[in-house]
């Protein structure tokens, strides 16, 4: 635990830090510490919309599906 004597000297250390900090803006015209703000906010992401498959597409890939079931069926030994 600090004692009063160190207490007090963190808080003219302290003072002294918020002095420089302040010279230092008025020196270069801004603040001194670093903006967390300040950053740029990111970019929307596109907002993805359904795909939309048309009835010809389906029908193509139902057909390609049926192929691969009858295949399979045909090779399976029957019970």
């Amino acid at each position: 635990m600090p004692t009063t004597a160190q207490l007090r000297k963190a808080v003219i250390i302290s003072e002294k830090l918020d002095a420089l900090e302040a010279e230092l803006a008025a020196i270069l015209g801004g603040s001194s510490k670093p903006a967390k703000a300040a950053k740029e906010p990111k970019a929307e992401k596109a907002k993805k919309t359904k795909r939309v498959m048309s009835p010809e597409a389906r029908e193509k890939i139902a057909a390609a599906q049926r192929k691969r079931w009858a295949k399979t069926k045909k090779a399976a030994p029957k019970a």
